[in-house]
């Protein structure tokens, strides 16, 4: 069985599963989501809409009518990862729609792809489906189109992305993101309440809260209360942590007041998990300054002290970026001791690439490909050893993990409390598993540990 390995794009959502089936002589739409669990709550808010018209999915080419690409501009290489998509989409089908980040360039995408039908930017919901009335009108059958409650999922059934704001103030000099998707715009805390209860209601056992910058959530809407709710991210937290499912906290800036998340982390009957996933990108204050960065890097080994001392139990998730231009290897050198004393739980990294429109395209210093690259596998190599050493650790504990498949021999492929989906390690079980069912949460021993992923059995 293999072990996960660390991924070259930390960033990325799980793979779309399409399993709705089509009406006979219904229209049909197909999706190809790309990038990060950002756009693939888009993409199932696209297709919810698109459901809701009376438009079947297809889960593959041939069968739809029509595709919608949506696409990711975070990088150089995932842009063009989405422009091969998007010419995959034409080769196979023909009838192409773009959204999405990288929509925010028709003009790049038409010079590569002139016969799309037609591009439309990120969350530019009314756009998309304008783009699909026109080229396939609805045609529902109201006895027969019914949407289910809970929406179009693109996850399993157990889990779901809660996406709680759109856009970032921040001014990364690496980042485009706030060009594409605007500024902080938060949901109101009762309409997230509302969606997050009806997901639960449906069956799902494990919230994943994202935005672009978790912390700020209410900031621009003034920590507003409505409905009972105060839009504040320790009291959403708070009040999804009620709801009796699984709460996990996404792309959380180390500001101060994340301190006052700890305590409900801490705290076993609220269902917030001790688990932070926190982008610290690196630890040279000059890289960090060099970057446009929000945190100052001599503050966090203070902090996660403080949150360790609060809630021990706290797994700490961050992604981090080598070969920044003008990174010396004495900085570099400083990311991997600060990796050493702050033992991070949970690591992933980008080697740096130009972004068209990046600040930091201009930056001097560029590090060479070779140097990135080695750099890359020492920072790896650093983070596993540390993954390493922490999962040893836990042999012999008894933890609570949540099944997220069973495959034909019975292997049950699980995940802590420590563990999103996708992107961290997973539990195996491989006896005994005949009872289980994906989305059960139970008991397990932790009896054998390697360099991402554990194995154990039945505890319960």
């Amino acid at each position: 069985m293999s072990q996960n390995p660390p991924n070259l794009r930390p960033d990325l959502a799980p793979r779309a599963r399409l399993t709705d089936t089509p009406r006979h002589g219904q229209p049909t739409i197909g999706m190809v989501s790309l990038g990060c669990p950002k756009a693939l709550v888009d993409s199932e808010r696209i297709l919810t809409r698109l459901r809701a018209e009376g438009y079947g999915i297809s889960p593959d080419y041939s069968g739809a009518d029509a595709v919608i690409v949506n696409t990711c501009g975070f990088l150089d290489s995932a842009k063009a990862e989405s422009l091969d998509a998007i010419g995959e989409a034409l080769k196979e089908n023909g009838r192409v729609i773009v959204t999405g980040c990288l929509g925010a360039e028709p003009d790049y995408i038409r010079e590569h792809h002139p016969k799309i039908l037609a591009v439309t930017g990120p969350h530019q919901y009314e756009q998309v489906l304008d783009a699909v009335h026109t080229a396939v009108p609805p045609d529902p059958d109201p006895f027969i189109d019914l949407l289910p409650a809970s929406g179009v999922k693109l996850t399993p059934r157990h889990y779901s992305y809660l996406k709680i704001s759109e856009g970032c103030n921040h001014k990364c000099k690496f980042c485009i993101i706030p060009d594409m998707r605007g500024r902080l715009a938060s949901r109101p805390a009762h309409a997230i309440l509302r969606e997050a209860e009806k997901l639960v209601e449906s069956g799902v056992k494990e919230l994943l809260v994202i935005s672009q910058d978790t912390s700020a959530y209410g900031l621009d809407i003034k920590h507003a209360t409505d409905r009972g709710h105060r839009a504040h991210i320790t009291d959403l937290a708070r009040d999804l942590g009620s709801l009796g499912a699984w709460v996990r906290l996404h792309y959380v800036y180390p500001y101060p007041h994340v301190r006052d998340l700890i305590p409900l982390m801490a705290d076993p009957a609220n269902g917030v998990l001790p688990y932070l996933d926190i982008p610290f990108q690196h630890a040279h204050p000059d890289v960090l300054k060099r970057m446009a960065r929000p945190a100052a890097a001599a503050k966090t080994l203070d902090e996660i002290a403080a949150w360790r001392a609060t809630c021990p139990d706290i797994t700490l998730r961050s992604t981090f970026i080598v070969g920044y231009p003008g990174e010396t290897e004495a900085e570099f050198q400083t990311l991997l001791d600060w990796l050493d004393e702050a033992q991070l739980d949970r690591v992933g990294c980008f080697q740096y690439e130009n972004v068209a429109g990046a600040r930091s395209n201009a930056l001097p210093d560029h590090v060479p490909d070779e140097i990135k690259q080695d750099r890359w596998d020492r920072f790896m190599q650093k983070s596993q050893a540390i993954s390493e050493a922490k999962l040893a650790a836990k042999v012999g504990q008894v933890i609570d993990v949540i099944v997220d498949d069973i495959d034909e021999d019975g292997i049950a492929t699980c995940r802590t409390k420590a563990d999103a989906p996708e992107i961290d390690g997973n539990l195996f079980i491989d006896e005994a598993t005949e009872a289980l069912s994906v989305g059960d949460i139970v008991r397990v021993e932790v009896d054998e540990a390697g360099d991402y992923d554990l194995w154990g059995k039945r505890a319960d």
